[in-house]
């Protein structure tokens, strides 16, 4: 199925910082210009700018996607992912474009994907947010995200992390997208914001999905649409402290007040197990710096701000949420015997609290 009516199409990729540009651009770039659908302006940003920095992208985007304009926003200082990528959604905004799809620098995409992820969008125009299918580079056939879930607690994992793909998919619901290959619907955005500053990195995407999931604006999957990521969980978890952080601050703004009291004996044990997993891993100097950025007046001045914002937005309540939330935490990045047990019994509170949430 062609879509007859050509939308305007940003592509937004993800930040440059330090080496990332020459490591990873060129073959993302490439993706790009090989894409079927092949009318769409470029979206490139660089955080804390040098001037060698900048030529690199600009030669980069000529020479590797000669026939498609772009523009270059430059930020003197490196203010984290979530600014740096609302910044080019800004100008994308104000050019009118009609859909954004922001794009890991660390990726390659398959040809067809831009034109896969438009042609769910004309078939789901509700839809606020589809990920495309994300892909292990180089094992191809493994499998990054097929969108990705929210634990009650607050975790974001990937779905079917490392499995290997079986091409038995439809177009489905997801808790929320990966940042990493995510086409997003500017009336959407209009309506729920962009992601969250505060963020910084880590978890913007979750909060997001919860936004436009609140707003009744669907997250989906489109299985047909490819992108390969050259995704390292050691990358990830060294950002111990924006992650475990984050994952609070989302579930802090996002649930209903009910709800978070019906967690929060899970939330306090879940707590203890961190400090032994913060204590044993070298991170305990992160996990207390944790507790220091929510033992300030200025943090729940954002809090009470931010709860307030989204409340509004509120057209589902948690009852219909929840359904797609967890109460474990399956990923084989991070699997244990200690969290087999976790997960048992974190998840028999889940059922239980579902069953008071749902009532």
């Amino acid at each position: 199925m062609k879509i007859p009516m050509k939308p305007k199409l940003a592509v937004v990729v993800a930040p440059n910082w330090r080496d990332y540009a020459e490591k990873y651009l060129a073959n993302c770039l490439t993706g790009l210009t090989k894409q079927t659908f092949k009318e769409f302006k470029i979206f490139l940003i660089d955080n804390a700018s040098q001037k060698q920095s900048l030529n690199f992208l600009k030669n980069s985007v000529e020479k590797y996607c000669p026939n498609h304009s772009y523009q270059i926003i430059a930020n003197v200082a490196n203010d984290g992912f979530a600014k740096a990528n609302n910044e080019a959604i800004k100008e994308a905004l104000e050019q009118n474009f009609d859909y954004i799809f922001l794009l890991n620098m660390d990726t390659i995409i398959a040809d067809s994907c831009l034109q896969e992820l438009l042609e769910v969008a004309k078939a789901e125009p509700g839809a606020g947010a589809i990920q495309a299918r994300l892909m292990m580079w180089p094992d191809k056939n493994k499998i990054n995200s097929l969108g990705n879930v929210t634990h009650f607690l607050g975790f974001g994992y990937c779905r079917a992390y490392q499995e290997i793909f079986n091409h038995d998919l439809g177009i489905k619901n997801i808790c929320y997208p990966s940042g990493a290959g995510v086409l997003l619907k500017a009336e959407a955005l209009l309506a729920v914001g962009l992601f969250d500053e505060e963020f910084w990195m880590y978890g913007e995407d979750q909060d997001l999905g919860w936004r436009l999931w609140l707003a009744d604006w669907p997250c989906l999957l489109a299985p047909q649409a490819v992108v390969y990521h050259k995704y390292e969980f050691s990358r990830s978890i060294k950002k111990y402290f924006w992650i475990d952080r984050n994952r609070i601050l989302v579930i802090l703004k996002n649930y209903r007040w009910p709800t978070l009291i019906l967690i929060f004996p899970a939330f306090c044990l879940m707590e203890l197990g961190l400090f032994y997993f913060a204590f044993k891993n070298g991170w305990l100097k992160e996990k207390l710096k944790i507790y220091k950025y929510f033992l300030s007046r200025r943090t729940w001045l954002y809090i009470f701000k931010a709860r307030r914002q989204v409340q509004k937005l509120r057209t589902n309540k948690d009852a219909k949420l929840i359904e797609m939330f967890s109460g474990q935490i399956l990923y084989q990045e991070i699997d244990s015997p200690i969290l087999r047990m976790a997960n048992l019994f974190f998840g028999l509170y889940w059922w239980l609290a579902k069953i008071f949430i749902l009532w």
